[in-house]
């Protein structure tokens, strides 16, 4: 796997994408206001809208990132659907009143124009109203546009069918099952071979097995040094992967890969973990 230079595709996509919905934005205003205003005046106040939604699409990216909305176990999907309206409250509050700054400065500062843009509560719910809409299509362009330019599948990296041999392992003996508690109270057991991948949650470990989740006392770090080189291999800070579980790994963004499991869930390769990855199942890009 070699480093990639930054793509400067996505900024340019969407440079012209904001500039096209400022003018088309602007459009609307003039038309929704009788032509009271003029075209130019109306180009300024979305741009302001706008240069607010482009600092903050590195805030949204990092959400995506970190809890992506895709093919995942059901409660981890529901939890990062949660995360993600609960943050349309605080892009809301942040674009509006950045917004609002950005006009004062142009009308009032530069231009020496009288402005006026109160932040009433009643401003504050219509501009949430829209950001509701604003944020679900700045989302779904995201990840439109994750897979159009970071995905390659013509060369996506295949992994080799076995797994070698030559590696390290402990002289003490590895377990072969872990006993868990369910909710309820039930103990079940349950066989180390499987665990599709182990998030880490704390001060304990959730182990992912075929769409089912059991949470264990324990860190990341302490599983690691528990468990089989040979089968599992942590791949990010808070993820470690069953090998036999991986079915396809893919480009994704700032220089990291994407791994995709047999039960449906994607976690991260970064590339601080890459090379422990790579000493299990070369990628080649």
């Amino acid at each position: 796997m070699q480093e990639r230079s930054f793509d400067w595709r996505l900024p340019a996509v969407w440079a012209v994408l904001l500039t096209i919905s400022v003018f088309a934005h602007a459009y609307v205003e003039v038309a929704d206001s009788g032509h009271r205003i003029g075209f130019g005046r109306a180009v300024v106040q979305e741009a302001a809208s706008h240069i607010m939604v482009a600092a903050l699409l590195p805030a949204i990216y990092w959400l995506h990132r970190r809890f992506p909305i895709g093919a995942s176990p059901r409660n981890i999907l529901i939890r990062n659907i949660l995360i993600h309206a609960l943050a349309i409250v605080p892009f809301s509050v942040t674009r509006t009143v950045g917004m609002t700054g950005l006009r004062l400065l142009w009308f009032v500062g530069l231009m020496g124009e009288r402005y006026s843009f109160p932040l009433t509560a009643d401003r504050l719910f219509y501009e949430f109203s829209k950001d509701i809409v604003n944020y679900a299509m700045l989302s779904a362009a995201v990840v439109a546009l994750r897979y159009i330019l970071e995905r390659k599948p013509s060369s996506a990296p295949a992994l080799p069918p076995t797994l070698p041999p030559a590696l390290p392992t402990t002289a003490a003996a590895l377990p072969e099952r872990f006993a868990v508690r369910k909710r309820g109270g039930n103990e079940v057991v349950v066989e180390v071979a499987d665990i599709d991948w182990i998030e880490a949650a704390g001060n304990y470990a959730v182990l992912h097995v075929g769409g089912d989740t059991f949470e264990i006392r324990s860190s990341l770090s302490k599983l690691e040094a528990e468990l089989d080189p040979k089968r599992f291999v942590r791949v990010h800070k808070s993820h470690m992967v069953n090998i036999a579980r991986v079915t396809e790994v893919t480009p994704w963004i700032s220089g990291d890969w994407r791994i995709h499991l047999q039960d449906g869930a994607e976690v991260n390769l970064s590339r601080r973990y890459r090379q422990r990855f790579e000493a299990l199942a070369p990628v080649r890009s």
